[in-house]
């Protein structure tokens, strides 16, 4: 069964720094590629980041130079530093298992780590 823990979210002024971390079990985590995705109040679920089992990384262009996806693969476990932080990342962010540029939510997610930008 997979299983995806999402922590690391909580309150933070504009322009502070948050790092994500997201410990998964259940699958073969260094051949899985894995993605960040999050859902502001409101809207759908957005892709955020991917990164392959290989470190490749790709971004969506509002995080592009303010995040930064990474992976242990001694801990199982994917990271998502979140710099420069603006009102407009409030949302909670998920984990996924998967190359997930096109989020849904029959893919497989943690639960949710919530992060609020805000003065």
């Amino acid at each position: 069964e997979v299983q995806l823990v999402e922590s690391g979210g909580g309150l933070v002024q504009p322009g502070g720094s948050l790092r994500l971390s997201c410990v998964a079990s259940g699958f073969p985590f260094s051949s899985s590629a894995m993605t960040w995705a999050r859902q502001a109040p409101g809207k759908g679920l957005e892709w955020v980041s991917s990164i392959t089992s290989g470190h490749g990384t790709t971004y969506a262009d509002d995080v592009k130079g303010r995040f930064t996806i990474s992976r242990d693969y001694a801990k199982n476990t994917v990271y998502l530093q979140m710099n420069s932080l603006k009102p407009e990342d409030t949302a909670v962010y998920y984990c996924g298992k998967g190359w997930l540029t096109r989020p849904s939510r029959s893919d497989d997610w943690g639960q949710g780590t919530q992060v609020t930008v805000s003065s």
